[in-house]
């Protein structure tokens, strides 16, 4: 059975960048409580790795980051690297929390443009995922925002200046065909694809796969963009497509008369998870013993 390991795949700049913040709050503030407000990027290793540094995370989706910030009182909040909404900032900075923002540069840049197009008056719609904390951000901004996802009705706006954008970990080919649908009804707007540089080269990279029998996408269920690859694997004539946590999710039956099979791993997946994956299918066979997972070692030197 021969492996394919599809590069570039796992950690992007954005989740390193937010994972060495977290742990380099317990440095600076070692006597104060550190709560994440969300999961901190999409990967539920990645949260209890992180507790094993005693910071602590509250989730719920079923409240916004405004509602779960009333669950924090004291110590360092850390925002996602999802972004934050302003009025969310200003809220923790007066109740007296030391504030620690994880947001990923390339979000900042999009809310950073949407910010814009609103003070220049134009009405915005904004393609995402419900319930994303990134599209939650984004559309707090203003009630000028419309919120849409990418195989819902085209929303009917009054003329006036238009700008379309995106979520940053959107499917690469979803988009292209919404825009192009959203063009022949607003011939007149502005359009700007938002996907970052990390969710782009990973989702082309899965795309253009050839002959491969079985994909493995290592990463969370509530992973926007690991869910995007497993999608695009399928999309691009793969037949089996599996999204999966770790090597322990793997079944024999799963590979049977695999001939080529390939790994790749979403951008808040660790290195360690998905070098557990390879190697177990490297030697595979159905009497293997699959490895255990160690959290101390979870997040492969960064988290160190």
């Amino acid at each position: 059975m021969e492996i394919i390991k599809v590069m570039p795949r796992g950690y992007c700049k954005g989740v390193i960048r937010a994972i060495r913040m977290a742990v380099e709050c317990t440095k600076r503030y070692p006597n104060q409580p550190i709560t994440i407000l969300g999961m901190l990027v999409h990967n539920h290793y990645v949260m209890k790795a992180l507790a094993l540094h005693h910071i602590k995370m509250i989730d719920d989706p079923n409240k916004t980051r405004e509602q779960l910030l009333d669950e924090i009182t004291e110590g360092v909040v850390i925002f996602t690297a999802h972004g934050i909404a302003p009025q969310v900032l200003e809220k923790a900075q007066k109740k007296g929390l030391i504030c620690i923002d994880a947001s990923c540069p390339d979000v900042l840049k999009t809310q950073a443009l949407v910010k814009a197009k609103l003070d220049a008056g134009y009405e915005v719609i904004y393609i995402g995922k419900a319930k994303h904390p990134e599209a939650e951000a984004v559309c707090a901004l203003s009630d000028h925002i419309h919120f849409m996802e990418p195989k819902d009705p085209i929303i009917s706006l009054p003329e006036g200046k238009l700008f379309i954008t995106n979520q940053t970990t959107m499917s690469i080919y979803d988009l292209e065909a919404l825009f192009q649908k959203l063009k022949e009804y607003y011939p007149d707007a502005e359009f700007c694809e938002e996907i970052c540089n990390a969710t782009r080269i990973r989702q082309e990279a899965v795309a253009e796969l050839e002959q491969i029998d079985v994909l493995y996408v290592v990463g969370d269920r509530f992973s926007n963009n690991s869910n995007r690859l497993a999608q695009i694997g399928a999309e691009h004539g793969i037949k089996s497509v599996y999204l999966i946590d770790t090597v322990n999710d793997i079944e024999s039956n799963q590979l049977h008369d695999a001939k080529r099979v390939a790994v790749t791993a979403g951008a808040s997946t660790p290195t360690y998870l998905t070098d557990q994956v390879i190697a177990y299918l490297q030697d595979f066979r159905e009497d293997k013993q699959k490895p255990k997972l160690e959290l101390s070692a979870l997040l492969n030197g960064i988290i160190e």
